[in-house]
Formats: C-alpha cells, sequence, structure tokens
C-alpha cells in the first residue's frame, strides 16, 4: 500500500512540475527548465519518455535474470517470474515507442521516421513479440518454461546493441546520434539542477511502478496456477 501510495504522488509531482514549468533560455528562477539545443520545449517529454525507455530495458533484464535461474533450478514460480517482467518489458516498450513517435511529429513533422533509434526499438518489439507467440504455441508447461528461458536469454543480447549502440553509431534525427551536435546523449543532456532533480525523480518513481506492477502480475500469475491446478485435481 505504501509503495503504491508513493508511487502515485510520485509521478503526480513529476507529471505536474515537468508540464508547468517553463523552459527558457536563461533561467534565473528555481521553476525555470533551460533551453536545450535540438529539443527545446519538447524537452519535457524526456521526463517520461526516458524513464518508460529505461523500464523497457530493465524488465527484459529481469526476465533474463529469472529465466537464468529457472535453467538453473527448474523452479516454476522463476518462469513466471520471467514472464511477468517481460510482459511488463512490452508495455513499457509500446509506451515508450508511442511517447517517442509523439516528440517525433512535433520536432520532425512526422510520427515515423525510420530513424536508427526508430528502427532499433522495432526490432526489440518483434524480437520480444516472438516470446509471447513463442509461449502461446506450446502446451507443455515445462516445455514452454524451458524453451522461453532459453529465447529470453538471448533475445536480450540483443537488446544492449540495439539500445545504447547502434542509434549511437549510425546518423539519424534523433539526439545522440553519431552526426548529432547540439543536445547529445541522454547521459549529457544540458539540464540545470531543478530539471535533474525532476529527472532522477522521475527515474525513480517509475521504478518503482514497474517494482509494484511486478509484484501485482506475479501474485495474478501465481493464484491464476493455482486456480487451474485446482480445477484440474477436481476434475480428476
Amino acid at each position: 500500500m505504501f509503495k503504491k501510495f508513493t508511487v502515485y504522488i510520485l509521478i503526480s509531482l513529476v507529471s505536474i512540475v515537468g508540464i508547468s514549468f517553463p523552459i527558457v533560455k536563461s533561467p534565473e528562477k528555481w521553476y525555470e527548465f533551460p533551453n536545450i539545443p535540438g529539443l527545446e520545449e519538447n524537452a519535457k517529454i524526456i521526463f517520461f519518455h526516458v524513464p518508460l525507455s529505461w523500464l523497457a530495458v530493465l524488465a527484459f533484464l529481469m526476465s533474463t535474470y529469472f529465466s537464468i535461474r529457472y535453467l538453473r533450478k527448474k523452479d516454476f514460480t522463476d518462469d513466471l517470474k520471467s514472464y511477468t517482467s517481460a510482459q511488463l518489458g512490452l508495455i513499457f516498450c509500446i509506451l515508450a515507442t508511442v511517447t517517442g513517435s509523439v516528440w517525433a511529429k512535433l520536432a520532425w513533422g512526422s510520427f515515423w521516421n525510420w530513424d536508427p533509434r526508430e528502427t532499433s526499438i522495432f526490432a526489440i518489439l518483434l524480437i520480444y513479440g516472438a516470446y509471447f507467440a513463442l509461449r502461446s504455441s506450446l502446451d507443455n508447461e515445462e516445455k514452454r518454461a524451458t524453451l522461453a528461458a532459453v529465447y529470453s536469454c538471448i533475445a536480450f543480447i540483443t537488446v544492449p546493441f540495439f539500445v545504447f549502440i547502434m542509434p549511437r553509431i549510425m546518423t539519424g534525427l534523433h539526439p545522440g546520434s553519431a552526426d548529432d551536435s547540439t543536445s547529445g546523449p541522454v547521459v549529457s543532456f544540458k539540464m540545470n539542477m531543478n530539471m535533474r532533480v525532476v529527472f532522477f525523480v522521475s527515474l525513480g518513481a517509475f521504478t518503482l511502478l514497474y517494482s509494484w506492477l511486478w509484484s501485482l502480475g506475479y501474485r495474478a500469475l501465481l493464484l491464476k496456477e493455482k486456480f487451474l491446478k485446482s480445477q484440474e485435481g477436481l476434475e480428476q
């Protein structure tokens, strides 16, 4: 309950502050954000787009971690934990794509431009979409869990390349591309102190959101599995 309340308060604060605080060329007051070349007024979306992208990577990483644990211990609860995290990863990846498309429309005049960053996130969506297709195609519990765990480990190998490497070594429209000479990559955004505080609070709040949703989703799957097994026992 405390985690849920904390997440609600922090994300509400980030939303209010991120949307209402103005962006000016030379900030003089504590509630003013600096103008970032190449982003301008659209820079406010980093309070939402970047945390969503971070959560997608985190969720896929945790899915891989629990997949490795399942392959080592053959504990089906680890398979459920991995599956829950992969579900959240796909959801956050879709939301990051949507918020990125909105920013692209405002900055470049089109929702989709096949920029290296857009292409890479599209590839990740396809890779993890195939993960769920694989799981849904198998009825045997042990076989499904084992193959899904192996696939999850292989799939995550592509994530660092598509998220951190490919968009930075290729020329493109997205900030941080190889030919970007304005705002630079996310880690070197030209923020002032109050903008950094809001940004890192947003990262923390969305990370707590992932933790709460993961716990909720895992318990729901656990209850579903127990219910299905009890139903099978009654039928026998």
